[in-house]
């Protein structure tokens, strides 16, 4: 029998007050043995739980517990999926692991393709690995949404770009999908040569047969670093290419608005950039579906400082301050920063793109940053009395850059601080002017929604 060891019993819960301590195992709810995270939030979600733990000296002991249908037991495991994480069967001619340099940490090579974690996380599956078993609990626990790589919707063609001859058959899982009512997203990485063009046309055409339960799809141009020895020869788009592709998907846009109310298809940033075009406004993005794609990432940052600036009157605080980001986001930082050193004079900002030497001059992103290059590039020019960069930048929750550089390393190293700070605009603002001053005439109505991301 799976047991499942747990780590932390939260307190006033009902496991602290059944004695459950940390290492000891859960290993079935109302007879039934725990598979992941998944089966054991539906097996609680009643009245009545019959739980057999295996204390740590090996005693098993059935408890059995009356509590609201809701109410949790206050359990946390070692393993938040309480399951091995499943690896991607696939070999993309675009896969960005497999354009890692070696000699980096082991997790970083990793490459998932579970459909709990596309609930969990948001990660983007390819549905080759999904099984029928897979496909009936997405439905029965309602785990959505999910988010697909489609990449294109030529079977054919799709069993070459991820060398998986079952790939192009893992398209009818959509079908399945769709009929149940479970909510999907979308992603392609389009390739030039490969799903671009009309191969898009009829991409974008087909999935839209899916519309509304799949919500949106992001179309993204592939991301190359200068570690592509042995792999499929691929290039960049060209800004003309860039531009026929915004038109594929500007033209859908406004055939499936009319009849969904959804804009549906988007192109990221990175299109528009190397387009020269003007990023969309934000009503085309159908509530940012897509950010965490590079999807209205931009023009949501822009809105966000926007409306953080206009809440400053005035402003006492002095400050010189180097902002640290990629070539991607470098012009509408500096534009943005450029407002606000002219409505405050007595703040200094610099905006600086690193170049990113270590994975290639093509990958123009700040989350791909490395702490070598920064610190290499900002001692060349030299620096404000702060450092601000963004936390993408950085692992989740820790200090430590992509090359496994610490921030203090930086900081000794550039001889100044350096603060990490969140990835929207108001953010930014804050760091830089401080927090506003409230008004003694503004009032505070619990009704009201506060601003996004604040």
């Amino acid at each position: 029998m799976k047991k499942h060891r747990i780590s932390e019993v939260l307190p006033g819960s009902a496991g602290e007050e059944l004695d459950i301590r940390p290492g000891d195992y859960v290993l079935s709810i109302n007879g039934k043995e725990i598979e992941d995270i998944f089966d054991y939030n539906y097996f609680c979600e009643t009245d009545h739980v019959d739980l057999l733990v295996e204390t740590e000296d090996g005693e098993e002991i059935l408890y059995d517990i009356d509590k609201d249908e809701d109410e949790d037991l206050g359990l946390v495991f070692d393993n938040g999926l309480m399951d091995d994480y499943r690896s991607c069967s696939n070999k993309c001619i675009f896969c960005f692991i497999d354009q890692m340099p070696p000699g980096m940490r082991e997790t970083l090579y990793f490459k998932d393709d579970d459909s709990r974690l596309s609930f969990l996380q948001g990660n983007y599956v390819t549905l080759t690995n999904l099984s029928k078993k897979d496909l009936d609990r997405i439905i029965a626990y309602r785990m959505e949404p999910i988010n697909i790589s489609v990449h294109t919707m030529d079977p054919e063609l799709r069993c070459r770009m991820l060398h998986n001859r079952f790939a192009g058959e893992a398209l009818k899982k959509i079908d399945t999908l769709f009929e149940a009512g479970i909510t999907m997203n979308g992603q392609i990485v389009c390739c030039p040569g490969w799903n671009d063009g009309e191969q898009l046309r009829s991409t974008i055409e087909k999935l839209a047969r899916y519309a509304p339960v799949m919500q949106s799809v992001s179309v993204v141009p592939v991301g190359l670093t200068k570690y592509r020895d042995g792999l499929e020869p691929l290039r960049p788009f060209t800004a003309e290419e860039a531009g026929e592709t915004i038109d594929i998907i500007e033209a859908w846009q406004k055939k499936l608005y009319p009849q969904h109310g959804l804009h549906f298809v988007h192109a990221s940033d990175e299109f528009y950039l190397l387009a020269g075009r003007e990023i969309p406004e934000k009503e085309r993005y159908d509530g940012y579906l897509q950010l965490e794609n590079g999807v209205g990432m931009l023009r949501l940052f822009s809105d966000q400082f926007d409306q953080a600036l206009k809440r400053f009157k005035t402003c006492s605080r002095k400050k010189s301050a180097t902002i640290v980001t990629g070539m991607l986001a470098y012009p509408v930082i500096r534009d943005k920063c450029l407002a606000l050193c002219a409505k405050f004079p007595q703040v200094n900002v610099e905006v600086v793109p690193v170049v990113n030497r270590f994975f290639g001059e093509g990958v123009t992103v700040a989350g791909l940053l490395t702490g070598q290059d920064m610190i290499a590039q900002l001692k060349e020019r030299g620096t404000g009395e702060e450092i601000l960069i963004p936390k993408t930048m950085l692992r989740s929750g820790e200090d430590v850059f992509l090359d496994d550089l610490h921030v203090p390393d930086a900081e000794e190293a550039l001889g100044v601080p350096v603060s990490a700070v969140d990835c929207d605009g108001a953010s930014l603002v804050r760091a830089l002017l401080g927090k506003e001053k409230q008004h003694s005439h503004t009032k505070f109505r619990p009704y009201e929604p506060k601003e996004k991301n604040q």
